[in-house]
């Protein structure tokens, strides 16, 4: 009947065919969302911690900057692959602190589950109660330079700088 329905909302394209065909094409106006998947890495701020799991909101999904933050939960079996049942939440992540983490599972409709057990994930950045960031100290540890103060944390371990040298 002269009408064009498409699945997806874009604008219009049409292009002449070599055999006289008119071809068209809808184009979005933008990117579609990139969405966390299961075995991700992703970057997240922690917004709130208790006993029970830290809430964050997931930023990146590995160097992708997300379009919308998607929530997320690090339960304290998920934050080290040792002495599971002696995890303290607050004594592994702050609000405000910026993690890095494993996707796990969409976990329930409400959150991602994300886990920080591997040596290379947990915090990145965190504050001081002064304000200050905080440098590592150790896997536990992170120390105000200013202050000395020492908090503990789940610290992610840094990324292993490439030397431009390969190995014989």
């Amino acid at each position: 009947g002269g009408s064009l329905y498409a699945s997806v909302v874009g604008v219009k394209k049409e292009t002449k065919q070599p055999d006289g065909k008119i071809l068209l094409e809808v184009l979005r106006d933008h990117q579609p969302s990139i969405l966390p998947q299961t075995g991700d890495i992703v970057t997240a701020r922690v917004l709130k911690v208790n006993a029970r799991f830290a809430k964050v909101e997931i930023l990146f999904s590995g160097e992708r900057m997300l379009r919308d933050s998607f929530p997320g939960t690090v339960r304290p079996r998920d934050v080290r692959a040792f002495e599971v049942d002696s995890v303290q939440i607050y004594s592994s992540f702050r609000p405000g602190d910026i993690i890095r983490a494993e996707v796990i599972s969409l976990g329930d409709s409400k959150s991602y589950y994300l886990s920080t057990a591997k040596n290379d994930l947990g915090v990145v950045i965190a504050r001081s109660a002064s304000g200050h960031n905080m440098v590592p100290i150790s896997w536990d540890f992170m120390q105000c330079p200013v202050t000395r103060t020492k908090e503990p944390r789940k610290v992610a371990k840094p990324p292993q700088a490439s030397s431009g040298s390969a190995k014989k």
